[in-house]
């Protein structure tokens, strides 16, 4: 059951992308809109589980919700410049390095020689299938621009770090992640806002249609985010995180069949075999607990 909880976020997940691109909008209104969602699912966590919240929760939260802001906001300025379906797979890849580095280092989630043996292998086929669904076909050239994937790669290492913290945080306090989950909402929708303020042309324009039908895209990462946290504690950090990003195959074909972005068929062979790589990274991990 444990494993299937860990599971549910990489649907949701994997979804965000495809859900937010098809609604539209700039990366400051997709990224105001979710937080909004994601407010909202807070607040019937809240109700549901009848936590009461300490001020170490609300810190914890906050801190942790501004770190996921600036990992999603980054990720969507990513998307713009080079795709979603070169953006999730290279986000993916580093998210796993960091957070299984995190699980092992900080929390010594892996015991034995056997499980850090079979996790690293596991891992690295991980990584080593998102950057193979990145891969582009030489003989087609370049697509994008030097300038915009420049800017992709800055977005997507900002976003990572972002994301990776998020998670940390929160599994470094020791707190249950049902106290988390609302005062987490608290800081995204902070971390949103303080994007548009530093960013003043963005101000008139984030009040926007497509800002309100984004709240759809945070109710459906909510759902994500509740499920790997409830996941985190009975099969660990690492684990957790890293069957969760199995959401890029939902991501990468669905940004190809859905949104039109375009592929070879050369990149269409390295994105099944990577995605298929994705598969067993994150079912070895599963299996290992």
């Amino acid at each position: 059951m444990a494993i299937l909880f860990a599971l549910i976020p990489a649907l949701c997940w994997g979804s965000i992308g495809l859900i937010s691109g098809r609604l539209g909008g700039t990366s400051y209104q997709q990224t105001l809109g979710m937080t909004a969602g994601a407010v909202l699912f807070g607040l019937f966590s809240l109700m549901y589980f009848h936590v009461h919240l300490t001020g170490f929760a609300m810190l914890v939260g906050i801190a942790s919700g501004l770190c996921w802001a600036v990992g999603q906001f980054q990720q969507f300025q990513s998307m713009k410049f080079i795709g979603i379906s070169r953006t999730v797979p290279i986000s993916t890849g580093l998210q796993l390095a960091g957070t299984a580095l995190a699980g092992v280092l900080l929390f010594h989630e892996w015991k034995t020689t056997s499980m850090v043996t079979m996790g690293t292998i596991a891992v690295i086929v991980l990584i080593a299938g998102a950057a193979l669904t990145s891969l582009r076909d030489k003989r087609q050239g370049v697509s994008s621009e030097p300038v915009e994937a420049g800017r992709g790669a800055t977005a997507i290492a900002i976003s990572t770090v972002g994301y990776v913290l998020y998670t940390v945080i929160v599994n470094l306090s020791g707190l249950d992640s049902k106290l988390i989950l609302f005062p987490q909402s608290l800081g995204m929708i902070l971390g949103a806002l303080i994007f548009i303020v530093l960013s003043p042309q963005n101000r008139r324009k984030v009040w926007h249609t497509a800002t309100a039908k984004n709240i759809i895209t945070g109710l459906v990462w909510g759902i994500g985010n509740f499920f790997m946290f409830m996941a985190i504690p009975k099969v660990g950090l690492a684990i957790s995180y890293s069957l969760a990003q199995c959401g890029i195959v939902i991501s990468t074909f669905g940004s190809i069949w859905l949104l039109g972005e375009k592929k070879t068929g050369r990149e269409m062979v390295y994105t099944t075999i990577g995605s298929l790589l994705v598969i067993a990274g994150g079912v070895t991990l599963g299996l290992m607990k």
